[in-house]
């Protein structure tokens, strides 16, 4: 099964210089190797800062373009790794291997199988 492990962290604090800050990035240039040589790894994607985004919405049928993303929080999501894994417990192993989980926090989801039913709410 595949989980997405969505990477969160505070920039001022990954980015601000500190040495734990600066060990885990220097570690996040070989974290996917490991990955790969567990068998685990499909894919990563590292995102730009919130100031470079922008929020789109249609409401009746009009698209909005808006600066950024609605939060309000110091955390931001910094980047995703898509893994393979036995079951949730073993994405969770798989995930606490993530460098930025020692400065920030990791996310773990299940990823949609579109071959089983939509689920009920």
């Amino acid at each position: 099964m595949q989980y997405a492990c969505l990477i969160y962290y505070d920039p001022k604090l990954m980015f601000g210089g500190a040495p734990e800050a600066n060990a885990v990035l220097d570690e996040c240039q070989t974290s996917d190797e490991g990955l790969k040589e567990t068998g685990h790894f499909v894919s990563s994607v590292a995102l730009e800062l919130p100031d470079e985004a922008m929020t789109v919405t249609v409401r009746d049928g009009q698209m909005s373009a808006v600066d950024g993303p609605f939060i309000e929080t110091r955390e931001m999501l910094g980047g995703l790794v898509v893994i393979e894994a036995v079951d949730l417990n073993e994405a969770l192993q798989v995930a606490a291997r993530i460098p930025q989980a020692r400065v920030g926090s990791v996310e773990v989801r299940p990823l949609v199988d579109f071959s089983k039913p939509r689920p009920e709410l």
